[in-house]
């Protein structure tokens, strides 16, 4: 098991199981963590649970990943939340959407726990990485 953290993060899938699990899985290694089925859930869930990053689903119905995180980028509060991309597509077009949209990691269905925290870790500190630098 990793070190404790008060790092939070917010798990956005329409997929209920999904999202549950890899909450579970998250908070087992020192996260808080939170969840949201659907878009505009997890746009509420970001204003009050405050996370440092989200791990989200690119295809929900409704307000799909792509939009949450384009809502949240033009938020300057959510500047320093990384955004990590969770989904079954990992094509091309999709990972060069998930960068123009303001992701920092794209992590593709089924991905095991070890791949899941390092996209974690490397989000969050890219994320920081850029808050520093635009602070400077």
């Amino acid at each position: 098991m990793d070190q404790t953290t008060n790092q939070r993060i917010l798990v956005v899938d329409d997929n209920t199981e999904a999202a549950d699990i890899s909450a579970e899985l998250l908070e087992l290694h020192g996260y808080n963590t939170a969840v949201a089925y659907a878009g505009m859930a997890g746009l509420e869930a970001a204003r009050t649970f405050q996370p440092d990053a989200i791990l989200l689903d690119l295809g929900m119905p409704g307000m799909d990943g792509y939009q949450v995180a384009a809502a949240l980028r033009a938020v300057p509060d959510f500047d320093q939340v990384a955004l990590i991309a969770f989904t079954a597509w990992g094509d091309i077009v999709t990972r060069q959407r998930v960068i123009s949209t303001g992701f920092d990691e794209h992590v593709v269905k089924p991905a095991n726990l070890d791949r899941i925290l390092a996209a974690v870790r490397i989000a969050l500190e890219k994320r920081a990485q850029l808050v520093t630098a635009s602070a400077s």
